[in-house]
């Protein structure tokens, strides 16, 4: 038995991407370490607690699991079967109650199971693992006691989340009482810093400088969100540096820490590529996709759920395509496997002309030894027309180019209250997503009655004023002060009669006229890997040795020299040729072994949610600059649940009266 941080081959190579490690670390260095001694051969148990769960299913398949010996997967508080005969595997949080149940499992005469294999997902305190160690007979029971300080949740190759899904609210709040803030940072700390365990790596600790109006304007929690946050995960790094073995002692990567003050027109804005209209659009839970397929001998349709994720290689290659773009190429996959194959000629001359969703689900039933290419093209022929006809019949072409005008200052209030006046057909949510935007550019607008107006003439609800009132806290400035600052922390001149949240960027020629529009972190992270980031709005919270900034890495994005880092080529970036009309063949073939060498990783961390485009622009600078890029959150949102929770952060009711932006 040892208790220690667990040490595995997966940072040997130290040239996988970063989920694929996490994958690796869980099934590799947790349950196949189990396989040691006379538990060599045999089946195992695996219990988890509800965190753990999560952590596990993030990263990994039930067939995953079972192929490393696991033969059954049980709750730690639900009641359990004795399994003499049978070993366990518990990988469950640090907590006392937790505790209290393995040694309650694995005590007595007759335990619960055989032997037990321990994994903690983060530290364990020292008075714990002396309750554990009280009991002789236990430890004689006990196969392993490690650490795994593993506790975030992979959403993508190179995105995470904490799972803090009320950070805005328990966070953003006007509330005199900071408890359950001071809470979250510390659970939120706690799990950023398990990312860099697992990766063995060790940051430059930068985040944004909180920020007063002037110097008799104290403050706020809010204001020190990003600067507490960065604290507690540095204190997290120097424990980790005395107690996980090879643990970098120097730094090896970067870490930017922001906050959804930074940038409040990216959660609500259309995002108009194929994976943000898929979570925007439809009724999606998470990455589940339910859709109908016909059913067996003639019977009715079924429905059939998919997930829309990284082992389907045309959700890889199209999701970060404009949604007119990724149309256009399953239609040219679509022809080009006709034309390459005979036999679906045969079948698909039948009907003549274009081939509707039936007629290829059909031709599936008709040719099984092409059932995984049809299956796969006719899912995203079906989602993406679906798209386009919620398009089409919401009139959101329109919507979406008065957006992205108020956004790059080619419109003004008067263009959103005529387009309100002439439009009748807009639906509830896009008009207060509309007038959010607007409220982030033009915030004197909302003052008084004339919020109040603009309110009527939306046909919006006291509760839908509130969500707009509620990004005031998001910009951390008290209602009373007027300032040249808005509330919503962007810097205009009053006098101007147009504003711009976004400036052209020189060389970025968009192909579609919608995908103008770009967040924030995109300036940020090149700024930062250009060195050129502003130390007095971002500081760093450790002092980087000398060698570190003196590396080429951290030098021009145009240098690339001998890097240890390595990372897989996003499909995006890729060519849109298809063998076989199914899917680019660089994704088929080795989607998570095609590594080329790059610099130092870059980590960017928002509090309080991150969305689509940010996790799109992060894939996108991973080519551009030659290093990888991983943004992590406390939750990734859609544009509706990022409304949800604004409404969530409003603590009283609040009348007419009350709202002043």
């Amino acid at each position: 038995m040892s208790m220690s941080d667990s040490d595995s081959s997966s940072y040997v190579g130290d040239c996988k991407s970063f989920k694929l490690i996490t994958r690796e670390r869980l099934l590799h260095e947790m349950l196949r370490s189990t396989k040691t001694g006379d538990s060599k051969s045999t089946w195992k148990v695996l219990i988890m607690d509800k965190l753990t769960v999560k952590i596990m299913s993030h990263s990994c398949k039930m067939t995953d699991i079972t192929d490393e010996g696991v033969s059954l997967v049980e709750d730690i508080y639900k009641r359990r079967q004795p399994l003499p005969s049978m070993d366990a595997i518990y990988f469950i949080q640090p907590t006392r109650e937790n505790v209290i149940m393995c040694l309650s499992d694995m005590a007595g005469r007759t335990p619960l199971y055989k032997k037990a294999f321990i994994f903690f997902s983060s530290s364990i305190s020292r008075e714990l693992v002396m309750d554990i160690k009280k009991d002789t007979k236990i430890l004689s029971r006990l196969g392993a006691l490690r650490e795994m300080n593993l506790e975030y949740f992979p959403i993508d190759s190179q995105g995470f989340i904490t799972n803090n899904e009320r950070a805005l609210e328990e966070l953003f709040v006007d509330e005199e009482d900071n408890y359950r803030g001071v809470a979250c940072l510390n659970v939120m700390a706690k799990r950023i810093a398990t990312v860099f365990a697992s990766l063995r790596e060790f940051p430059s600790v930068r985040f944004r400088a909180a920020k007063s109006l002037d110097a008799t304007t104290m403050t706020t929690f809010r204001d020190l969100i990003p600067t507490k946050l960065a604290a507690g995960v540095w204190d997290c790094l120097m424990k980790y540096k005395k107690s996980i073995p090879n643990f970098p002692q120097t730094e090896t990567c970067d870490l930017l820490i922001l906050d959804r003050s930074i940038d409040q027109i990216a959660p609500v804005i259309h995002e108009w590529t194929y994976d943000a209209m898929c979570h925007d659009l439809l009724n999606m839970d998470g990455n589940k996709y339910v859709h109908e397929v016909p059913g067996k001998s003639g019977g009715p349709p079924e429905k059939r759920e998919v997930l829309l994720e990284d082992r389907d290689p045309i959700w890889l290659e199209l999701r970060h395509a404009h949604i007119a773009d990724a149309s256009e190429r399953l239609h040219e996959k679509m022809t080009n496997f006709v034309s390459k194959n005979k036999a679906v000629q045969i079948v698909g001359s039948k009907g003549g002309g274009d081939m509707s969703t039936r007629d290829i689900q059909k031709m599936v039933q008709a040719l099984p030894q092409y059932s995984e290419q049809i299956d796969k093209l006719s899912l995203h022929i079906e989602i993406a027309g679906k798209i386009n006809r919620i398009i089409r019949e919401s009139g959101l072409r329109e919507i979406g180019q008065l957006e992205q005008d108020l956004v790059f200052g080619d419109a003004t209030t008067k263009d959103v209250i005529k387009f309100f006046t002439t439009r009748e057909d807009i639906t509830h949510e896009n008009r207060l997503r509309l007038l959010m935007i607007l409220a982030c550019i033009y915030p004197e607008k909302f003052e008084g009655e004339k919020g109040l107006n603009l309110m009527r003439l939306a046909k919006l609800t006291e509760e839908d004023m509130s969500v707009v009132h509620n990004l005031r806290m998001l910009g951390g400035q008290p209602v009373a002060k007027k300032s040249m600052t808005s509330a919503f922390g962007l810097k205009f001149e009053i006098h101007k009669k147009k504003r711009a949240a976004r400036k052209e960027r020189p060389g970025e020629e968009e192909k579609w006229q919608l995908s103008r529009f770009y967040p924030i972190i995109e300036e940020l992270i090149e700024n930062l890997a250009r060195n050129e980031l502003s130390s007095e709005d971002y500081p760093c919270l450790n002092d980087p040795s000398p060698s570190y900034h003196g590396s080429p890495f951290a030098g021009p994005v145009n240098q690339n020299p001998h890097s240890m880092r390595s990372r897989r080529t996003p499909t995006w970036a890729r060519p849109r040729g298809s063998e076989d009309g199914y899917s680019s063949d660089s994704v088929i073939r080795h989607a998570s072994s095609d590594f080329r060498r790059v610099g130092q990783r870059i980590f960017v961390f928002i509090v309080g949610g991150a969305t689509r485009s940010e996790l799109r622009v992060c894939h996108k600078l991973t080519e551009k600059l030659k290093r990888e890029i991983i943004l992590g959150s406390s939750s990734i949102d859609d544009p509706a649940q990022f409304i949800t929770k604004l409404n969530m952060m409003t603590t009283h009711e609040l009348s007419l009266d009350d709202i002043q932006i």
